[in-house]
């Protein structure tokens, strides 16, 4: 036998041909796999985005709703008397205080934060006790959790929802559709 030598670049021991593997440039399958990857973020960013009107006043209706008999329970188990406004874009919950002559805004509870609706949405409440309520009215949730019947309308574009709760703070939600633009 003679001294061992490696095989010439490009050929195996055996005289087969290896592939030539080039340092510069992408293969077809890494093209493919980048695009299948941008192709599935596309596609979650938007199913993510939802610029569903009908959808998103729902959505803020039932966080409102959901909201409202957080805070009547909420007065129940403090025995202290909260507080509900809205108008135009965004809602806020208030604390009546002691001495029973101002309403401060709730800032120790996430739930009852102060929430700005989107741009194209509004809220607004309708009626407190069968009576018309002015943009700005506090709805009072009183301790002893028998409260009057309240209701409130998140409006967008094409879609309003009224918000009805019953004497034992029970809030129902409906959705009523505005007539189609001609």
């Amino acid at each position: 036998m003679g001294p061992v030598t490696p095989a010439p670049r490009g050929r195996a021991a055996h005289g087969s041909a290896l592939p030539v593997f080039s340092d510069s440039g992408f293969t077809l399958i890494e093209v493919l796999v980048v695009l299948i990857v941008l192709a599935l973020a596309a596609g979650v960013a938007v199913v993510a985005y939802d610029g569903d009107e009908r959808g998103i006043a729902t959505r803020e209706a039932q966080r409102f709703a959901g909201a409202l008999e957080y805070a009547a329970a909420r007065a129940q188990l403090r025995a202290e008397t909260l507080g509900g406004s809205a108008e135009g874009g965004s809602w806020r919950f208030w604390r009546r205080t002691a001495t029973g002559d101002a309403w401060l805004p709730v800032t120790d509870d996430d739930v009852l934060a102060s929430r700005r609706l989107p741009p194209t949405h509004s809220i607004a409440p309708l009626l407190y006790a069968g009576q018309p309520l002015p943009a700005n009215a506090v709805v009072p949730l009183r301790p002893s959790g028998r409260n009057e019947p309240m209701s409130f309308s998140v409006s967008a574009t094409q879609t309003q929802i009224l918000l009805a709760a019953d004497p034992l703070n029970r809030v129902s939600i409906s959705l009523i559709e505005a007539p189609a633009a001609r």
